[in-house]
């Protein structure tokens, strides 16, 4: 094979392979967006979030995360968590609250979001924040794995790190609605039909063991929605009598057929709504 041969592969190679992806600017904003195709961290203009001591009925998971981030936050050790149960009541909300709360207090914590799609490029994202002069929430938040799904691999490379370690300017925190992360019939399906049954689902189930903090959201109980919903009033301003609000909100968790921190929202969103109250 002739050199002009083996140039012009080469040249194709080249003209095939995507760009490296430029250094990003991490002083741009306090949180970013991990894409790919091509890879990217996009900057998040402002986050969607509520302030901390809005989230009523979850105090130990707070107060424990909180804690956790603030270490982390400081340059100590820090533990993954995975934050699992119930939906609506508040998973992903307290983790971005949380952060809000670490730089309010002067750290420059970065918040870096990845889609559970985008799991088998987390060693190219995790280069990159490995290099960088912060310290970084990287959260992916509705975490959860189907029958057929390999994705659940490429989190052992956040969770363990492979050969070179989860890099120390880097903590991972999940939402999930499952402990276990993977659907229950699935283990039990590996489980029947395995040579070795501990053996063949021990490597799934292990997912969770890896996160060092479990942190489970409940159903709430009718007073602690109750308070959420004053809560908002109280912060935006909201003016109602306090046995119409009970009326109402009742009435519309009735209607809802569940009692969650999301539903609490809705309902005092439509109650500013009607009060001609603007959320700002």
């Amino acid at each position: 094979m002739s050199d002009q041969t083996l140039t012009r592969i080469a040249e194709a190679l080249e003209r095939m392979a995507p760009a490296p992806m430029a250094a990003p600017d991490f002083d741009a904003a306090e949180a970013f967006v991990w894409h790919v195709g091509p890879d990217r961290l996009a900057s998040v203009a402002k986050v969607s979030r509520v302030e901390l001591e809005l989230l009523v009925g979850i105090d130990r998971s707070r107060d424990t995360l909180l804690a956790n981030t603030r270490q982390f936050a400081r340059g100590l050790p820090a533990n993954n968590a995975l934050l699992w149960g119930a939906r609506g009541m508040g998973k992903s909300s307290i983790v971005k609250a949380v952060h809000a709360t670490i730089r309010e207090e002067g750290h420059d914590l970065k918040l870096v979001e990845l889609q559970r799609e985008d799991l088998p490029s987390v060693a190219r994202l995790l280069n990159i924040l490995r290099d960088a002069a912060y310290r970084f929430v990287l959260f992916c938040d509705d975490l959860s794995f189907s029958h057929d799904d390999q994705h659940y691999k490429s989190l052992k490379a956040v969770l363990d790190g492979g050969v070179e370690g989860r890099p120390d300017n880097v903590v991972f925190y999940a939402t999930s609605n499952r402990r276990h992360l993977m659907p229950r019939d699935m283990i039990e399906n590996e489980r029947s039909s395995a040579i070795n049954p501990a053996e063949a689902v021990e490597e799934k189930v292990s997912l969770s063991d890896r996160f060092g903090l479990w942190l489970g959201f409940h159903p709430c109980s009718q007073d602690d929605y109750l308070a959420m919903i004053r809560g908002y009033c109280s912060a935006y301003g909201v003016e109602i009598d306090a046995d119409t609000l009970r009326a109402e909100a009742i009435e519309w968790q009735a209607t809802r057929g569940a009692r969650s921190g999301r539903v609490a929202w809705q309902y005092f969103t439509d109650l500013a709504g009607r009060k001609g109250v603007a959320l700002a």
